[in-house]
């Protein structure tokens, strides 16, 4: 879910009353691409002997598919306000909703209990301190989700000998994973907010990078050999909101 590129360019789109901006990359490719992304970022990956007027043209007759990509995610976008970390907000572990409750003692911690994630705190209304320990919370079970499905992917992995990576954990707003020229695993804690089976494409999606770093049919042959299902996983993973 990385994207390599030498050289990038921004340009702004009118189609009927919709506007949409592009973000151009030349780059080591053979054919141009146009992605929409979750986030309704439009990205344009073209090969370095495409000129820019080339490429605006090719943007400009795609014009009405991506206005029509980013309507379709734009129902997933969240429309709910920013998290206040107050008793009876819902957050959401591994797929599931659980509602958030404070209780005061003389000491910081955070656990989940029931349907409930249980925040004890010595001064209830100090929401920054609690907002800490919530992420906190996340991170520390995020990395323990993640290795243990890590685990669990490598096995399938490793008969195409894909190596084993190093897993590194960042709170991100754009993308869900990434994969690091040094044979490490870049993974957003925010992930661990999606389904479990969400979480095992993001990983088998990045060991298979680990093997072909492009998004080239060899990479595609053996994510899907690897995990048949992995557009129905994609398919779900992106209705998830970070």
């Amino acid at each position: 879910m990385s994207m390599e590129n030498q050289k990038q360019a921004i340009c702004e789109f009118k189609f009927g009353k919709e506007r949409f901006t592009c973000q151009i990359c030349f780059c080591d490719v053979k054919k141009l691409r146009i992605i929409v992304y979750p986030d309704q970022r439009v990205v344009v990956r073209s090969p370095f002997r495409y000129d820019q007027t080339k490429v605006l043209e090719q943007v400009k007759k795609r014009a009405h598919w991506i206005i029509k990509q980013r309507d379709y995610f734009s129902q997933f976008m969240p429309r709910l306000p920013e998290k206040q970390y107050i008793s009876g907000e819902t957050f959401y572990y591994l797929g599931r909703q659980y509602r958030l409750r404070i209780r005061k003692d003389s000491e910081y911690s955070a656990k989940m209990r029931g349907k409930f994630i249980w925040v004890i705190t010595p001064v209830p209304s100090r929401e920054k301190k609690i907002k800490e320990v919530v992420q906190s919370w996340f991170s520390e079970h995020a990395r323990a989700t993640f290795e243990c499905r890590l685990q669990a992917c490598f096995e399938d992995a490793k008969r195409y000998r894909v190596p084993y990576p190093k897993i590194k954990l960042r709170r991100m707003t754009r993308r869900w994973g990434s994969c690091g020229n040094n044979g490490s695993v870049l993974l957003n804690t925010e992930l661990v907010k999606a389904p479990i089976h969400c979480v095992d494409y993001v990983i088998m999606h990045e060991l298979c990078h680990l093997k072909y770093p492009k998004h080239n049919p060899r990479f595609f042959r053996l994510l899907s050999a690897l995990m048949p299902d992995w557009e129905q996983r994609k398919c779900r993973l992106e209705k998830v909101t970070i």
